[in-house]
């Protein structure tokens, strides 16, 4: 009976930071929730911290043959996905152990690495966009599907050319670009399925202590995930919207 009435969501990503958070609000909300995590063994840990509405679930976004097996559990257990929160992202791929500082130092435009870029836009874009399409088909199969790609402020080119920003001298082209693409993927995404009914929005969580910044973020991990919690939680919200913190609408 639980398989046949449970709203079911997977979370990538979703061992620590924001994802667990979001997750973690999906079960006690009475969602079954697929924990992503690259490593089996931390969203074990994560899973059973969260209680029994939680699965942990191996997902590297990264690895198609990865997401493929995900998407087949998922279809075999219930056949269905309600909820898609695209979470999984990395900030860099250079040197560890970093101060923030020094990786916008080092990424900025005229000296960024390249291959950085790469390393960072597989999992923020490429892989948002090969997770979605492989769960689209269990997306079709749920009441009220939807998609949430969680964001940033930085990916907004408005606001990047805004001088009364304080974000916008910081907009890069590894993990600010980045963004924007996942933005251009969420309207792409919005654009073709909105007359089939799933819905498809960005959320930022603003500048959230996680491991995407050291740590260095000013809002704690539980105030940044207010948003993309109401926005996963939000079954009858519009689609292609881009919204942060205090449910401010940002532009594209």
């Amino acid at each position: 009976m639980q398989a046949q009435e449970s709203k079911v969501a997977l979370v990538t990503g979703a061992n620590q930071g924001v994802g667990f958070q979001v997750a973690k609000a999906l079960a006690e909300n009475g969602y079954i929730v697929y924990v992503g995590s690259r490593n089996l063994q931390n969203g074990l840990a994560a899973a059973e911290k969260i209680g029994s509405n939680a699965r942990a679930i191996q997902i590297d976004v990264t690895d198609r043959k990865s997401v493929e097996n995900a998407a087949a559990t998922v279809k075999q257990d219930f056949g269905r996905l309600n909820l898609l929160v695209n979470n999984a992202a990395i900030s860099n791929a250079g040197a560890p152990g970093r101060t923030l500082a020094e990786i916008m130092a080092s990424n900025r435009p005229s000296i960024s690495s390249v291959d950085e870029m790469r390393t960072v836009w597989e999992t923020n874009v490429f892989g948002v966009v090969v997770v979605t399409q492989l769960f689209l088909p269990l997306l079709r199969e749920a009441k009220a599907p939807r998609i949430v790609n969680v964001s940033s402020i930085l990916g907004s080119l408005t606001l990047a050319r805004d001088p009364n920003n304080p974000y916008a001298e910081h907009f890069e082209m590894t993990y600010g670009a980045s963004k924007t693409a996942l933005n251009a993927v969420t309207v792409a995404f919005a654009n073709e399925l909105e007359k089939s009914g799933i819905k498809v929005s960005a959320v930022s969580p603003g500048f959230t202590a996680t491991a995407l910044n050291n740590f260095e973020g000013t809002d704690s991990v539980e105030v940044g995930s207010l948003e993309p919690i109401r926005v996963a939680l939000e079954e009858d919200g519009p689609t292609a919207l881009f919204t942060g913190p205090n449910q401010e609408v940002y532009p594209w």
